[in-house]
């Protein structure tokens, strides 16, 4: 066992964990944040994105011994006070949402991107979301989403 501390959703936190379990399963199991969805767990889909240090990972891929000293931000924390995060308001209100599993994933990607390039272009927003795979949506209303939270769409 191995002792890590990092930032999780804006608080610090410790977690007693092996190397080799991944961030996923330590969200998941030890933190109870099960708004990170596990899909492929080989970093195909994106369903399990959080951001990392300011990048979209896949968590699936990211093992406990290298979050030390790392800030990590889940679907979870998105949410303040009660008031959903403007990416989420923005999935919502544009139907980007359909079966949901992807979209916590959907929204972290969308998210990173926008802390990064407030004002993306369409191909930017794209290029964001290409490790998130939609079965249902077609991603229409998911590049929609998130113009509107760039602050191209209808206001929020």
């Amino acid at each position: 066992m191995e002792k890590i501390r990092f930032i999780l959703n804006n608080s610090p936190v410790t977690a007693d964990t092996e190397p080799n379990e991944r961030l996923l399963d330590l969200l998941r199991n030890t933190f109870h944040l099960t708004g990170t969805k596990e899909g492929c767990g080989q970093g195909e889909c994106g369903a399990c994105t959080v951001i990392m240090d300011g990048q979209a990972v896949d968590s699936c891929l990211v093992m406990a011994g290298q979050l030390e000293g790392s800030s990590i931000l889940t679907i979870e924390g998105l949410e303040k006070d009660g008031i959903l995060d403007v990416v989420q308001k923005a999935f919502i209100e544009t139907g980007a949402i359909q079966c949901g599993y992807c979209t916590p994933g959907m929204i972290m990607s969308v998210k990173a991107l926008l802390m990064r390039v407030p004002n993306p272009s369409a191909e930017e927003i794209k290029e964001a979301i290409e490790g998130n795979l939609c079965r249902c949506t077609g991603y229409h209303k998911i590049i929609e989403a998130a113009e509107k939270a760039a602050g191209r769409g209808i206001d929020l």
